[in-house]
């Protein structure tokens, strides 16, 4: 069942992090990128289109995360401590600030994007995605490495 759930966390994380680094990318082009250039691209595709499934995959992650860490808190994290792996949950408990920090910017994250655009709200935009997207690929990575580092359920 861990596995399973495992599994599923990582595969709406990926998705989450592809949706978070396109909107990324799009909130910093510059507004008068070139159409066929890499960032006219990214533009192409209005960077609120991906703020419902942001939100809805970051939720989904997150709630996933929090069952998936109750079996790690049980069956892995001993293991570490014996081990010595002390920078590993270290950075896994930066992982969890970090993630409900997420948490708690995702209402504003979803204000700012569900209103029409100016000079200010695109900083507050850019600014936000920016600590979003930071916050999912800090995850991300953290969880990949933790998971490799001792394997799950081993």
């Amino acid at each position: 069942m861990a596995t399973t759930l495992l599994i599923l966390h990582g595969l709406v994380a990926v998705a989450l992090l592809g949706a978070i680094t396109h909107q990324t990318l799009a909130a910093c082009a510059p507004p008068r990128a070139k159409p066929l250039s890499f960032f006219g691209r990214f533009r192409a595709v209005p960077g609120a289109d991906f703020t419902n499934a942001i939100v809805i995959l970051y939720l989904i992650s997150w709630l996933l995360g929090a069952v998936v860490y109750l079996y790690f808190k049980v069956d892995v994290q001993p293991n570490f401590e014996r081990d010595r792996h002390w920078q590993g949950l270290g950075f896994l408990d930066l992982k969890e600030d970090f993630a409900a920090i997420g948490l708690g910017v995702l209402p504003a994250y979803w204000f700012c994007w569900r209103r029409p655009v100016d000079g200010e709200s695109r900083q507050t935009r850019v600014a936000l995605t920016l600590l979003l997207a930071f916050i999912v690929w800090w995850a991300f990575l953290v969880g990949h490495v933790m998971n490799n580092i001792g394997g799950f359920g081993s």
